[in-house]
C-alpha cells in the first residue's frame, strides 16, 4: 500500500488561531507516515509560500491544517493548481463546510436537522437575535474550529462580551459572528472515512464546557465510545451525518458535531474537514472501536488523496 504513495507532503501548522494543535496533530500523521515506510516530510505554510511546495514535487499532500487557510479551500485551490492530490475535502466543499451559516442553509434545505441561528453584525443585535432564538444561546465565530471564540449565554447582559470573544480571535482575527439557539442534550460527535460512518463519541465535559483548553490540554473530559447510545438511534444518526456530508460535497474524511435529545432527536451543529489527529482527537478514537489502528487510519485517509471537486 505505502509504495503507492511516492513522496508526501505533510501541512501542518499554518497561521489561523489552531497552529498549535495543527502542529501536534501533523507530528502525529508525519510518524505513521514514517512509520509505514512512506517517505514523507513535513511542510508549513506559515513558514515558506504553499506555491513553494511544487519545487519539492511531492505526490501527494496530507492536510492537517485547522482552521483559516487550511480548511477554507485556499490551500485546496493552491493544490488543485499544482496538480498535487491531497487529502480531504475539495475547494468549494471546504469553503462550505468552514462557513457555519451557508453549511446551515445547505442542511435545511437537504432536511438535515440543525439548530436555529443567524448572523449577527453587531453587539446591538442583542434584543433582535434574543428574541428570535431565546435564552440561553450560543455565540460564535462564523468560519473557526476548536470551540475558539465560543461562548453561551444566559442573561441579555453577557451578549457583548459573547460578541467581541467571537469576532476577535486570539490570534487578532477579526471574524464574522452568528448566534444559534441552545440545544441541551448529549454532546456527540460521528467520524466518516471514506464513505462510512465511523462509531459515535459521546463527549462528557465538566459543567458542559467542551471547550478549546478542555479539548486539547486536560484531561477532565470524558469520552465513551462506544457511546452506549441506542443501537438503531446511532444507525440513523450515523445515515443523517453521511446525507449531511454529502450535501456539502465532501469527500475522504470529516467529522460532524452534533447533539442528542432526551426525547431522542438530534441537531448537527458544524461539519469538519481536516479534524484533529492528537491525542484527544476523536477520529482516531472512533476509528479505534471500529477496529482501525492509528497508523492505518493515516494511510487509508492518504489513499484518498485527489484533485478537484469530484
Amino acid at each position: 500500500m505505502t509504495s503507492n504513495f511516492g513522496k508526501v507532503a505533510v501541512l501542518m501548522g499554518g497561521s489561523s488561531a489552531e497552529r498549535e494543535i495543527s502542529l501536534i496533530s501533523g507530528q502525529a500523521v508525519l510518524a505513521a507516515l514514517l512509520a509505514a515506510g512512506v517517505d514523507a516530510f513535513a511542510f508549513d505554510p506559515a513558514m515558506q509560500p504553499i506555491w513553494t511546495l511544487a519545487t519539492q514535487k511531492p505526490d501527494r499532500a496530507f492536510i492537517i491544517l485547522h482552521g483559516g487557510d487550511g480548511e477554507d479551500g485556499t490551500v485546496q485551490a493552491a493544490l488543485d493548481l499544482m496538480k498535487i492530490p491531497y487529502t480531504g475535502s475539495g475547494v468549494l466543499a471546504s469553503a462550505l463546510a468552514m462557513d457555519k451559516i451557508r453549511t446551515k442553509l445547505l442542511w435545511q434545505a437537504a432536511g438535515i436537522p440543525t439548530p436555529r441561528s443567524r448572523r449577527v453584525g453587531s453587539a446591538a443585535e442583542a434584543a433582535a437575535v434574543i428574541a428570535e432564538l431565546g435564552l440561553p444561546l450560543i455565540v460564535k465565530p462564523v468560519r473557526e474550529g476548536s470551540s475558539l471564540g465560543v461562548t453561551k449565554i444566559a442573561k441579555p447582559e453577557e451578549f457583548a462580551a459573547a460578541f467581541a470573544a467571537a469576532a476577535t480571535l486570539p490570534d487578532g482575527r477579526q471574524e464574522e459572528v452568528m448566534a444559534e439557539e441552545f440545544v441541551a442534550g448529549t454532546e456527540l460527535t460521528a467520524a466518516v472515512l471514506g464513505h462510512t460512518a465511523l462509531p459515535l463519541v459521546r463527549i462528557e465535559a465538566p459543567e458542559g464546557r467542551y471547550d478549546y483548553q478542555n479539548k486539547y490540554f486536560t484531561d477532565v473530559v470524558q469520552y465513551h465510545c462506544p457511546s452506549g447510545i441506542d443501537a438503531a438511534r446511532e444507525a440513523e444518526i450515523g445515515r443523517t451525518v453521511l446525507a449531511a456530508f454529502d450535501a456539502l460535497g465532501c469527500r475522504g474524511w470529516g467529522r460532524a458535531d452534533l447533539i442528542l435529545r432526551a426525547d431522542g432527536s438530534y441537531s448537527l451543529l458544524e461539519m469538519n474537514t481536516a479534524p484533529g489527529m492528537t491525542g484527544h482527537s476523536l477520529v482516531p478514537m472512533a476509528a479505534r472501536a471500529a477496529g482501525i489502528d492509528f497508523g492505518t487510519l493515516v494511510l487509508r485517509i492518504l489513499a484518498e488523496a485527489r484533485c478537484g471537486q469530484g
